[in-house]
C-alpha cells in the first residue's frame, strides 16, 4: 500500500483485525524482513509497518532527518491514517527502537498530544544508548581528520569535491559507505544522539528481547535500557544476532506472545 506524508510517497503493510500495533524497522532494513513477525501478530492485532523515508520503497527526505524528525513523521502517519485512534502498541527493531524511545518518553499525563495512549512497547536489539568508541575506533576517527584537514587546506577538496566523499566513505561504517550523502548526514544525526536521559520517562510496560551475541546494539544496551525504565523486562535469546526475530522465530514469537497476549 501506498500514501503521501509530507510531500514523501510512502510505503506501507496494513493487516489483521484488533488493537493497533505499529512496528517500525531498523536502519538500512525495510517491511520486509518484519513478514514473519507481521504475520504472527495480526492474529490478534491490526498491524502497520511502514518504509520510513530513505528506507525500502519509500521515498528519500530531501533533507537530512534527526531522530525528533523521525518521530514527527510517525505521528503524522498516524494522524494521516489514523486519526481516530486512542491507543497504539508500538514495536521497534534498531533505529526503530529509538524512535519509539524518543516518542514514548514524550508522553504527558499517559497521553501525547496526538490523542493517543501507548499502553505497552516492545523494544528488539533497539539503539538508544550512544556507544563508547574502541581504541580502534577512535584511532580511524584521528585519520580521517587528518587526511579530511590536509584535502581542505591544499584546495584539493575544492578543486574535486568528490574527494571528501570518498574519504568518508573509507573511513566510515558499511552502513555509512552504503548511504546516498542526505542519509549519511542523517545516519550522523541519528548515532549521535544518546537516548539514556529519555529512558526513565518510558513509564509504560516496556518488553525487551535480545540476542545475546547482537554486536551492533549488544546485550548491555538492554541491560541499560532495563535499569533505566521503571517498567521494563528483558528476555535474551541465545545464539541470535541483531537480528533476534530472523535469527530464532519460534523463541521470539513465544516471548513476544506471552506478553501481548497472542497464542502460538
Amino acid at each position: 500500500m501506498n500514501t503521501t506524508i509530507n510531500g514523501l510517497n510512502i510505503n506501507y503493510i496494513d493487516e489483521g483485525n484488533g488493537p493497533l500495533l505499529i512496528m517500525l524497522h531498523g536502519w538500512g532494513s525495510n517491511i520486509e524482513l518484519f513478514k514473519g513477525v507481521i504475520n504472527f501478530a495480526k492474529k490478534k492485532y491490526h498491524v502497520v509497518a511502514m518504509d520510513m523515508p530513505g528506507f525500502g520503497k519509500s521515498d528519500e527526505p530531501a533533507e537530512s532527518m534527526n531522530v525528533d524528525d523521525y518521530v514527527d513523521f510517525v505521528l503524522e502517519f498516524i494522524k494521516t491514517l489514523y486519526p481516530d485512534e486512542k491507543e497504539i502498541i508500538f514495536l521497534g527493531h534498531s533505529m526503530g527502537g529509538r524512535i519509539i524511545i524518543k516518542l514514548a518518553s514524550g508522553l504527558k499525563d499517559g497521553r501525547l498530544s496526538a490523542g493517543f495512549t501507548i499502553p505497552k512497547i516492545v523494544l528488539t536489539d533497539a539503539a538508544g544508548v550512544k556507544p563508547v568508541k574502541t581504541e580502534g575506533q577512535n584511532k580511524r576517527t584521528k585519520r580521517y581528520k587528518f587526511y579530511k584537514n590536509i584535502l581542505t587546506k591544499t584546495g584539493i577538496a575544492k578543486a574535486f569535491p568528490g574527494t571528501i566523499d570518498a574519504l568518508q566513505k573509507k573511513f566510515g561504517s558499511a552502513d555509512y559507505a552504503a548511504a546516498s550523502p542526505v542519509m549519511r548526514q542523517s545516519l550522523v544525526k541519528v548515532v549521535n544522539e544518546d537516548l539514556v536521559p529519555y529512558m526513565p520517562s518510558v513509564t509504560m510496560p516496556a518488553l525487551l528481547i535480545w540476542g545475546d551475541k547482537d554486536t551492533a546494539t549488544p546485550l548491555s544496551d538492554g541491560q541499560k535500557m532495563e535499569k533505566e525504565m521503571p517498567e521494563a523486562g528483558l528476555a535474551v535469546i541465545e545464539g541470535a544476532g541483531h537480528y533476534s526475530f530472523l535469527d530464532n522465530p519460534y523463541l521470539f514469537y513465544k516471548i513476544l506472545g506471552s506478553f501481548l497476549g497472542i497464542e502460538m
